[in-house]
């Protein structure tokens, strides 16, 4: 990619752009994986640009994975300028103009809308009458809609200013380093590739429990919650990766075709398959209704439809104040059909062999399986083979997620975004729970979740909590 571009940035000075997006472009415009660029930070604050820059920096110097050094804060805070969206499309125009001036030519531009959902055709429309659609791609912040209806309506809106082709709808779970480990494991491999369905796999599980609390976040849950925060926008679109076919080449268009023929392929969500859940003490949060009805938790069962995955259930489950925190994936294995091992051998008493993918920042990957205890007789433990990606020489090369799909969406990259046809299948299949849903059930904070988790997933067991930890580095224990 060797274009400049212009990054008007709406939200600049909210807690995502703060925590994430500036450092994250900062780190871009100087590792030299972005050719010179200029950024308008865009928000409702009282800021000029010198102002501004002090904010960015320091959210750079604070949140910044990386040692930021004086001479590269000097040269990224000449890169920044600031307009107050109060002062309207003129304004930013005239800004805009400036810069790209400054970078010659005819620079692309890219517009990032880190803002609350209900203010993205506002945006959408300051663009539009500032002339900035044209050689722009603009990335858009979930949830896209509340609902089928709102879904269409939104799509339709923003189809009136920028074509579908130059929508990002981003998706933070899937710029993963891990989640791009999950295509090169299945399809680089002759190995796993063959094994990867209904005959050999008997479920999959897709688990994100979260250890934070909604403080300060209630209003804008409350009319979201946890099904619509988190499933549709995340993790549905994990499931399409781990179930999706082979694309005819891993360009992004083939990419995201499979991923539509998954949702396609799903079936409208059954609510007696669901269980909210809502943490004791989140109706006496700021915000919240002494009677609401949102949940804080949900786990399901996805079916898909087609040849490959009929009959395999896929749990998936996310949650606010669990016990841990994490982000993983685990494929179950069909046990063998007989066992010839004697009883007390300990053959099936740790449950299917699993392969599971850790989608947290650390990227990890474990197969774990039944081995021969060393000594006499015939006693078998679970085992397990684990990489991770802070083993390799490369782990200092690994963008964070917000990094890579900025990256990516500068170039034009479409894999990890999610398509318009899309989020419109998944609002469809959830129309029958968020028509129907079935009670919150509470449960206590740092636990897994209501008790009825259990019997939604048997007569099978959740994969978290894992008996075993993760090996810490250059140990062997699991």
């Amino acid at each position: 990619m060797n274009e400049s571009h212009l990054i008007v940035l709406f939200g600049a000075t909210g807690d995502l752009a703060r925590r994430k997006l500036l450092p994250g472009l900062m780190h871009l415009l100087q590792s030299g994986l972005v050719p010179d660029s200029r950024i308008i930070g865009v928000s409702l604050d009282e800021f000029d640009d010198e102002s501004f820059r002090a904010f960015a920096e320091e959210a750079c110097r604070e949140f910044s994975p990386r040692k930021v050094k004086d001479e590269q804060w000097t040269a990224f805070a000449r890169k920044l300028s600031y307009v107050n969206v109060k002062d309207g499309a003129e304004v930013l125009a005239k800004a805009a103009k400036l810069h790209e001036d400054e970078l010659g030519g005819s620079p692309r531009r890219l517009h990032y809308l880190s803002v609350p959902p209900k203010a993205a055709l506002d945006v959408v429309h300051t663009l539009r009458d500032a002339d900035l659609v044209e050689r722009a791609r603009i990335i858009m912040e979930k949830p896209f809609g509340t609902d089928l209806a709102s879904a269409k309506s939104l799509n339709s809106q923003i189809h009136e200013v920028f074509s579908e082709d130059q929508i990002f709808r981003i998706d933070h779970f899937l710029g993963k380093e891990a989640a791009l480990n999950i295509l090169a494991f299945r399809f680089a491999n002759g190995l796993f590739e063959p094994i990867w369905n209904r005959n050999f796999i008997d479920h999959v599980q897709i688990d994100v429990p979260e250890t934070l609390s909604l403080e300060g976040r209630s209003g804008f849950y409350e009319g979201t919650g946890a099904f619509k925060d988190m499933v549709v926008t995340h993790l549905f679109q994990v499931l399409a990766f781990m179930a999706m076919e082979p694309p005819t080449s891993l360009d992004s268009d083939s990419i995201s075709e499979e991923k539509n023929k998954v949702f396609r392929s799903m079936l409208p969500l059954d609510p007696k398959h669901v269980v909210r859940g809502q943490y004791d003490g989140y109706r006496d949060e700021p915000g919240v209704a002494a009677d609401s009805e949102t949940e804080t938790f949900v786990a399901l069962k996805a079916e898909i439809d087609n040849w490959r995955w009929a009959g395999v259930p896929f749990f998936l489950r996310t949650g606010k104040k669990m016990a841990e925190g994490a982000r993983i994936i685990s494929i179950a294995f069909r046990e063998p059909p007989k066992s010839m091992f004697p009883s007390g051998s300990g053959v099936g008493l740790s449950g299917p062999d699993h392969l599971t993918f850790d989608l947290a920042d650390s990227s990890k990957m474990s197969l774990s399986f039944y081995g021969k205890r060393p000594g006499p007789g015939m006693r078998l433990d679970k085992l397990s083979m684990q990489f991770a990606m802070h083993e390799t020489e490369r782990a200092g090369d690994v963008l964070e997620a917000y990094e890579r799909l900025i990256h990516d969406a500068m170039r034009g990259e479409r894999t990890l975004f999610t398509t318009a046809e899309g989020i419109e299948r998944l609002w469809e299949i959830s129309e029958p729970l968020l028509n129907d849903p079935p009670p919150v059930r509470p449960y206590p904070s740092a636990t897994w979740g209501p008790n009825a988790v259990h019997q939604l997933i048997a007569p099978r067991a959740w994969r978290l909590p894992f008996e075993r930890s993760w090996r810490k580095p250059n140990t062997m224990a699991e």
